[in-house]
């Protein structure tokens, strides 16, 4: 059986390792964004308002402008390649007053481990986003 200290030292280790995948997924996704971000602006894709959904489905305004990653609205990019998971919990007032996401960490893959909804590359949701607001 391992000693405590070292059961400690490999729980340590794994985190470590854990947290520099996550950080290289973030830089690798966030190059996806940046290129995205260049390609929209070289098109003349205008950014537009984004609007979040509440925890209850409702839709509320934001003061975000962006392009929407996915048919459910729920992902998008900002026109600084800011990454926005745009469900977010919101209080009774907030279909009045709006919500105010904060970007997230980028991900390669959307949806990850979700049983519903779509699920796929960064990528592909990206080229599928570029082509949705070219037409």
């Amino acid at each position: 059986m391992a000693e405590p200290n070292q059961r400690r030292a490999d729980a340590a280790k794994r985190a470590e390792l854990a947290t520099a995948a996550a950080r290289a997924e973030a830089a690798a996704a966030q190059r996806q964004l940046d290129a995205f971000v260049a390609e929209a602006a070289a098109r003349g894709l205008a950014p537009e308002p984004l609007q979040a959904t509440l925890l209850d489905g409702r839709r509320v305004r934001t003061p975000l402008l962006g392009w929407y990653l996915n048919a459910a609205r729920t992902v998008a990019v900002g026109p600084k390649a800011e990454f926005y998971n745009l469900v977010t919990a919101g209080s009774p007032l907030a279909r009045f007053t709006g919500v105010t996401p904060q970007p997230a960490t980028p991900v390669l893959e959307i949806g990850r481990g979700g049983r519903d909804g779509e699920t796929g590359a960064l990528a592909d949701f990206l080229a599928r986003s570029l082509a949705n607001y070219s037409r």
